[in-house]
């Protein structure tokens, strides 16, 4: 089914990545694509808000044909995709996040780390026994514990041998979250961030940018990272694998990233 083109009701289509508009290979469907082109006929722009840092983000920009702004690194980047130009960067405090890591350690035994360094280039450098997802995402490998603390950080990654992601992110915040701000935002993927950091700061700076208010701003995710651009959104949409987090502060749940779940809601607003 193709969307009719209308007004739509919304100024503002807020999308996560992964998990959400992305698919499992990392494409986004004929149906989503088109469903999107037909809301910014109704007068939407689209938004990428997504926990990736800008090097990870620019070769899906580029297989979508996306040139506008896109708010990156969990909100800590602001990034012009068709300029290719970072407008704004926020950077992780490495003395606050060492000694966030010290305390995290001192209750749970050693952390397996990797470090996303600052800038449009900037690196994700690996510790031993960090486990990298599968995928095209470039990252370095060091045995130089010391590496990962060598260049101005947007984010940390955090493992731990044996607890959960969940358990993980929840003994991070406890012991460490007066030093640093702490999220989840996949498998595998407990990060550490500037304090006070979220998609919704992101956000709401481009939202400013654009002139457009958060009553008017339609947003989608399915992690706990996206609770904060569900709950600052106008109206919020999980997707049906969505975290439990995110299922229980958003205003709707869609159908999954394979199965269309952004297209069917933008279709239903559009028909309406």
């Amino acid at each position: 089914m193709t969307a009719t083109s209308s007004e739509f009701p919304y100024s503002l289509i807020a999308t996560d990545l992964d998990g959400t508009l992305l698919r499992g290979d990392d494409t986004v469907s004929a149906r989503t694509r088109d469903a999107l082109a037909e809301a910014g006929k109704g007068g939407a722009t689209h938004l990428v808000v997504t926990g990736r840092a800008v090097p990870w983000t620019r070769q899906v920009f580029d297989v979508l044909g996306y040139e506008g702004l896109a708010v990156c690194g969990q909100g800590g980047q602001v990034y012009d995709a068709g300029a290719r130009r970072m407008i704004t960067s926020v950077t992780l405090d490495r003395d606050l996040a060492r000694r966030a890591v010290a305390r995290i350690e001192a209750e749970v035994g050693p952390l397996l780390l990797a470090a996303s360094r600052d800038g449009v280039d900037g690196e994700v450098v690996v510790a031993p026994g960090y486990a990298v997802q599968e995928g095209p995402l470039p990252h370095v490998p060091s045995t130089d514990p010391e590496v990962l603390w060598a260049e101005p950080l947007n984010k940390l990654y955090l493992q731990h041998p044996s607890l959960g992601d969940d358990e993980l992110a929840s003994a991070a915040r406890r012991l460490a979250g007066d030093l640093v701000s702490v999220t989840m935002a996949g498998a595998g993927v407990v990060e550490l961030l500037p304090s006070g950091l979220s998609k919704a700061r992101g956000l709401s700076l481009v939202a400013r940018r654009l002139g457009v208010r958060k009553q008017e701003t339609l947003a989608f995710g399915d992690m706990p990272n996206d609770v904060p651009l569900l709950s600052w959104a106008g109206h919020g949409v999980a997707m049906a694998n969505a975290h439990p987090e995110l299922l229980a502060v958003c205003d709707e749940v869609t159908a999954s990233n394979e199965e269309d779940g952004i297209a069917l809601v933008l279709e239903r607003l559009l028909d309406g």
